[in-house]
């Protein structure tokens, strides 16, 4: 299509097509009732084969309007102009043949008229109308003149052209109210589309989880945090809430029967670690109402938020302590060390080794308490994952001195936004853990890059004893350590870490046995 040429709308061609299946069938129908009334209507022969022919020629056109109409060539306002052309034409034939506008074919205009005016939004009707008029009003010279000898019907030709512009011109208000709601219509619907748009945008953006019902039961929206709640398996408009989340259909239940206590305890979710407390906000419309918001509040995240405020606190307290020691703690270091060099004693040795072996793993927990305000510090990049681990292991395996394998599985798509010191730091620490607790044989220690609904996720898994399902809670807890010689700081880094770079840090017990630390990135950007 050439830019000069005007864009018209499937719907305009799909009318136009169904115009000229009426078409096709008028004059089929003109012509089987010529066949059987033929006798009656006209007298001489003439006038019967000249009735024929013009119907002959009008369904041969209408055929050849179909065939134009299906490839659309030429344009739309040309093919419709043809159409009214043959159609004024055939009507306006056949009030010759049949006798004059006494007969009232000529009536047979003002729907065609207004048919047209409809599909061509009223742009070309009136000039239509002047054709149809013009048809008349040569129909009635050529009576006037040539075949009655001055008997002609002007003042029923101009009181039918004048029916013709009225009809024409009422398409064409029709028309253009038409064109006018449709526009309407189609804002509308564009501003309905984009306020959806937002809408889920918003509902994915909460903290929260959402789900909606109807007055039945039946989810209408939820958001992904639903989803990590209580499981995948959501569709929109045919998933029960009773078949989807029995115990938080039930506190719906509580609550619309006016159980406010039962209907707020927390709900426990479909994995153990998790529990969600409900909201409920009914909704109610002029129309109807009955339809509920639940909105789903993790219980999980909020001890953690909780705790973050607490440990807030400590953190700058704990951060100027470390200062103050610091200084005291390295010069007990330095004094240990010149005992060590002039005592020959060896209980004197022992306790002097004593002294520096706890200086140093202070001094160790220290420099982690340190650490803690540096989170804040992050200058994230655009990391191609799979490049960026294969290096990773490479130097793990060489610093550790590993000589098995550590298998690596990760798409070569995968890019993620990370502080690069940040993420090596905290995978160190999760790879270090999991080769030293695990078997130690080859894939002891394994790295997976996988989806975790619309976000990577990177998991670090080991073949090791895992952790007990009552420390699980304590497991990311500062100073919390089962080893002896542990400062309990490090999963504990590794997650204000993570939380720093807009990342989760969880643990996910295996059902295979073993453990798996997983990464989510870019969770909460």
């Amino acid at each position: 299509m050439s830019p000069a040429t005007p864009f018209i709308p499937d719907t305009y061609w799909r009318s136009l097509a169904v115009f000229n299946l009426f078409r096709v069938t008028v004059a089929i129908g003109t012509m089987l009732a010529g066949f059987v009334v033929s006798d009656r209507l006209f007298a001489y022969q003439e006038e019967r084969d000249l009735y024929y022919t013009l119907t002959s020629v009008y369904l041969a056109l209408t055929i050849l309007h179909s065939i134009t109409v299906r490839f659309r060539r030429p344009n739309f306002r040309i093919q419709l102009t043809f159409h009214m052309a043959s159609d004024i034409g055939f009507i306006v034939g056949l009030m010759h043949i049949s006798g004059g506008l006494k007969t009232g074919i000529g009536l047979m205009l003002l729907p065609y008229l207004a048919v047209g005016g409809l599909i061509s939004r009223g742009r070309t009707t009136l000039f239509h109308a002047a054709l149809a008029s013009i048809a008349l009003l040569l129909q009635q010279s050529y009576h006037f003149f040539i075949q009655d000898g001055g008997s002609g019907d002007f003042p029923q030709a101009a009181m039918l052209s004048i029916a013709c512009f009225a009809v024409a011109w009422l398409a064409h208000r029709l028309s253009s109210y038409a064109t006018e709601s449709e526009q309407l219509a189609e804002k509308r619907g564009i501003d309905l589309a984009n306020m959806s748009q937002v809408n889920q945008l918003v509902l994915q953006d909460v903290s929260d989880g959402v789900i909606v019902i109807d007055d039945q039961g039946t989810i209408r929206q939820s958001n992904q945090q639903a989803e990590r709640l209580f499981g995948p398996g959501i569709l929109a408009g045919k998933t029960l809430l009773v078949e989807y989340a029995p115990t938080l259909a039930l506190a719906v239940a509580y609550w619309r029967a006016g159980a406010v206590v039962e209907a707020t305890q927390p709900v426990a979710s479909t994995d153990s670690r998790l529990a969600a407390r409900p909201r409920f906000v009914p909704i109610r419309t002029a129309r109807a109402e009955g339809g509920v918001v639940i909105f789903l509040e993790d219980m999980e995240r909020v001890r953690r938020e909780a705790q973050q405020l607490k440990l807030a606190a400590l953190g700058r307290l704990t951060a100027n302590i470390a200062h103050e020691i610091r200084n005291p703690l390295g010069a007990i270091g330095h004094a240990a060390q010149l005992l060590a060099e002039e005592t020959t004693d060896p209980t004197s040795r022992r306790l002097v080794e004593i002294i520096t072996s706890n200086t140093r793993r202070l001094n160790h927990m220290v420099q982690e308490v340190l650490e803690l305000n540096r989170r804040d510090r992050v200058q994230p990049v655009e990391i191609r994952l799979k490049d960026w681990l294969d290096q990773f292991v490479a130097e793990f395996r060489d610093v550790e001195n590993i000589q098995t394998t550590v298998p690596l599985n990760c798409p070569e798509s995968v890019v993620v936004r990370f502080d690069t010191g940040h993420l090596h730091q905290v995978l160190w620490n999760l790879c270090r853990n999991a080769w030293r607790h695990g078997r130690k044989q080859e894939d002891s220690l394994r790295l997976t890059v996988c989806r975790y609904y619309d976000v990577w996720a990177l998991e670090v898994a080991d073949d090791g004893p895992g952790v007990s399902p009552e420390l699980e809670r304590q497991l990311f807890e500062p100073f919390f350590t089962t080893e002896a010689q542990g400062t309990g700081l490090g999963l504990y880094i590794a997650r204000e870490i993570c939380a720093a770079n807009h990342a989760v840090l969880e643990y996910v017990p295996p059902p295979a046995g073993g453990a798996v630390f997983r990464v989510t990135f870019d969770f909460n950007s």
